[in-house]
């Protein structure tokens, strides 16, 4: 990634008053994206589940830092009258590499995906971040080319991603090859087997594994020592507890891959359409699955902020 010119204004970043004092301390930080709160969930569940999971990360001994574009600035960490306003949102845009820029001149009101999140967690010097699930390649891309820029967001902006695999809606093993092609390290957590979003094992083998956070974050500083760009992809399954099987789903989001196909649903839409589908053909169980696993990547994302700052 081009150095930033140092004569160049310094980039619009509002830090919350608890993100400000762990950064002057020196404490762990973890990054969150915002899509998952305007987009992955309905209200008023998103909030409840935004309030969560900041509350793990800080039972884990890190400051969470919630991350949205709101008023011309990026803003690194939110208050709770932020984040509440955010969740209730029915405007925000789902904001990418492509249109930040754009929607911090206009002064939209955005939330980040994964790829926006890295760029935003580096300029705030953030080095760890924990998501649901990254985005992939879609099913069907040899036709439509649909790949998300999250794949080469982890090629070139360096942070740990912790997630729980791809978003099992999209093709795992095409995801999987762009990832090896880009030179992303694509870690398995704890198991051998990549796991798939809601479900612990995509059927496909994890070219890494590592066991313990102090693991993760001595490959982090080996990368930067290394000079290496991008970052690395954390696969933590979820907990088995949780899970909902892949063979259960897999009838389930075929059936809301066709109907996004017969009713024209494209581009961003896309995720978001099919997650809702999966959440009303499981009756529910999908968003129960969701919160389980944004929470366990998070406690993890904290134990690893804590050994990199360590």
């Amino acid at each position: 990634m081009p150095e930033r010119n140092p004569k160049a204004p310094m980039p619009p970043l509002t830090f919350s008053a608890d993100v400000e004092a762990a950064r002057k301390a020196g404490r762990p930080v973890v990054a969150l994206e915002s899509t998952i709160i305007t987009h992955g969930m309905p209200w008023p569940r998103n909030l409840e589940m935004a309030r969560t999971v900041e509350d793990d990360i800080r039972a884990g001994g890190a400051t969470p830092a919630t991350i949205a574009v709101m008023d011309g600035q990026i803003h690194i960490g939110l208050d709770d009258a932020a984040l509440t306003r955010l969740a209730q949102s029915r405007d925000a845009r789902k904001l990418s590499r492509a249109d930040l820029a754009v929607a911090l001149a206009q002064r939209w009101t955005g939330a980040t995906t994964v790829a926006a999140t890295m760029i935003c967690a580096r300029l705030a010097g953030i080095a760890v971040f924990a998501t649901g699930g990254i985005g992939g390649v879609h099913r069907g891309a040899e036709s439509s080319f649909d790949i998300s820029a999250d794949l080469q967001e982890l090629a070139q902006t360096p942070v740990t991603v912790v997630a729980a695999g791809a978003k099992a809606i999209l093709d795992l093993p095409k995801t999987l090859e762009v990832l090896e092609t880009l030179g992303v390290p694509v870690i398995a957590y704890g198991q051998d087997a990549l796991p798939a979003f809601w479900s612990r094992d995509a059927g496909l083998m994890a070219p890494l594994r590592l066991d313990t956070a102090a693991e993760v974050a001595a490959a982090h500083r080996m990368r930067a020592r290394l000079g290496l760009p991008g970052g690395q992809l954390i696969a933590n399954p979820i907990p088995a507890e949780a899970e909902i099987p892949a063979a259960t789903l897999a009838p389930l989001i075929a059936q809301a891959l066709d109907e996004a196909k017969a009713q024209g649903v494209t581009a961003k839409e896309v995720t978001p359409f099919l997650l809702g589908r999966t959440l009303e053909l499981t009756e529910g169980r999908s968003l129960t699955a969701n919160i389980a696993l944004v929470r366990n990547n998070a406690r993890l994302g904290a134990e690893i902020a804590c050994a990199l700052a360590g």
